[in-house]
């Protein structure tokens, strides 16, 4: 089963906004399991998605990436229905289903007809309650998860080099942890480690419900209750807040692994909207993200790939939907022939830049306008308002900070783009990877470069 590229929800921006939030409803059910529903009735579908509030980010070391194992697992069969029956179902309706699993969730989603939409939950409230982990689909499955494993990280240099990237970057944040885990624990896990995270954290008190599409809120209150309410709730393991240990200075990493060209990553700290201690921090810092990369008119699409010519490719990124602080996030690919410290250099004066020139109002005004419109047209799909109501709850932020997103950053001021800068893109606060490429063998080259999945 192709599985959600994992990557893709940690560095889109997640957090998207609604023309009209008043049109979602919440409801809760006895055993603590959270209802949203939001009505759109543009087509007769449905997008109907369980969210659990557990990733990588609340693993350590000997398990890391049970999480997603475990999200793999839950397609292997229950009491009731065989391995694969719950695809079949599905498929047999008309409809789609997966999964995903990132640092602080785990979310498992159908898209089919309104009509089957009782289905879908029936389904979904069957393997919260009764996944059996048969031990000759576990060993198959963890075949499927290793694989993955070499095809998606060990065999895509930028991929391996961002995975060792974070575990530099973090000492004590969870956020080190690669979310398909590291393959040493992959290679010890048991079906006791996969039953003993399911009992801990599969409970309706730690899953939200998010329903989008063309029902009807009660209706599908009713359908809860139906099939969740009667699964009762269970203790939930504290979550401690293991906070990353201050950085005393810069940090880096060369990787060495078969590739065409080097590629540059550069993270600074940064705080987001749940650790933010201002709360107009994080809107600040994704202005500044769209100032340096929000186009084809942004300062390093324009200054260091067309006029200089110094990259191939550059970009910026952050995230400000996760439990802890994150990374502002800087990437290239050096043109042929040019230093890797002239790249360096290169990016480290745009940030400078943003210290002491204020962004001009001309230019505020085109990316934050950017920055509205990507969000609002990610929501043109029922799948895209799912998403966005499961991501803010999971992480604990109520969804209705989402119908605040194009307020707030049209709020922000070139004096806060600045102050973003001066307090957070500081030599002390990054790490820094470069892929150092060695030569690629025709006779085996990895997956990656063949251009297709093995």
């Amino acid at each position: 089963m192709t599985r959600v590229c994992l990557l893709l929800f940690l560095l889109l921006p997640g957090w998207l906004t609604a023309d009209d939030g008043s049109n979602v409803h919440e409801f809760m059910l006895d055993n603590g399991m959270k209802v949203l529903v939001l009505p759109d009735q543009r087509a007769p579908v449905v997008s109907s998605m369980v969210w659990y509030r557990v990733g990588s980010g609340h693993e350590h070391g000997g398990i890391t990436g049970i999480s997603h194992a475990l999200e793999h697992m839950m397609f292997k069969g229950t009491e009731a229905r065989p391995a694969g029956e719950f695809s079949r179902t599905i498929a047999a309706l008309g409809g789609r289903e997966n999964a995903f699993t990132s640092r602080d969730y785990t979310a498992y989603f159908q898209q089919l007809a309104t009509e089957h939409l009782g289905t879908a939950l029936a389904l979904e409230a069957d393997r919260m309650r009764n996944l059996t982990l048969p031990e000759d689909e576990f060993i198959q499955e963890m075949r499927v998860v290793r694989e993955e494993r070499r095809l998606r990280t060990e065999d895509n240099p930028n991929a391996l080099t961002f995975e060792h990237f974070n575990a530099v970057a973090w000492l004590s944040s969870p956020y080190g942890i690669p979310v398909i885990g590291w393959m040493a624990d992959i290679d010890e896990y048991t079906v006791a480690d996969l039953r003993d995270w399911y009992d801990r954290w599969y409970a309706p008190n730690n899953a939200i419900l998010v329903v989008v599409g063309d029902v009807a809120p009660e209706a599908v209150h009713d359908l809860a209750r139906t099939h969740f309410g009667p699964i009762p709730a269970r203790d939930l393991p504290a979550v401690k807040s293991r906070t990353e240990t201050p950085q005393l200075g810069e940090r880096r990493i060369t990787v060495r692994a078969p590739a065409r060209v080097p590629y540059l990553l550069v993270g600074y700290k940064v705080p987001v909207i749940m650790t933010a201690e201002e709360d107009w921090v994080p809107y600040a810092l994704q202005v500044a993200a769209g100032v340096l990369d929000g186009g084809e008119s942004a300062r390093f699409s324009r200054e260091l790939v067309r006029e200089s010519e110094l990259v191939a490719s550059a970009g910026a990124g952050y995230s400000p939907l996760s439990r802890l602080d994150t990374l502002f996030m800087l990437s290239a690919t050096p043109s042929a022939g040019v230093e890797r410290a002239e790249v360096e250099a290169a990016l480290t004066k745009a940030l400078e830049r943003l210290k002491d020139e204020p962004v001009s109002t001309a230019e505020l005004e085109r990316v934050k306008a950017q920055v509205v419109a990507r969000e609002v047209y990610r929501l043109d799909s029922i799948q895209g308002q799912a998403m966005r109501l499961g991501m803010l709850e999971s992480v604990g932020l109520p969804w209705q900070l989402g119908d605040e997103f194009a307020e707030r950053i049209r709020a922000v001021t070139p004096e806060q783009v600045q102050a973003v800068a001066r307090r957070y893109f500081e030599a002390d606060r990054r790490t820094v990877a470069w892929l150092d490429p060695l030569p690629i063998d025709p006779d085996d080259p990895p997956g990656y470069f063949e251009g297709h999945l093995r």
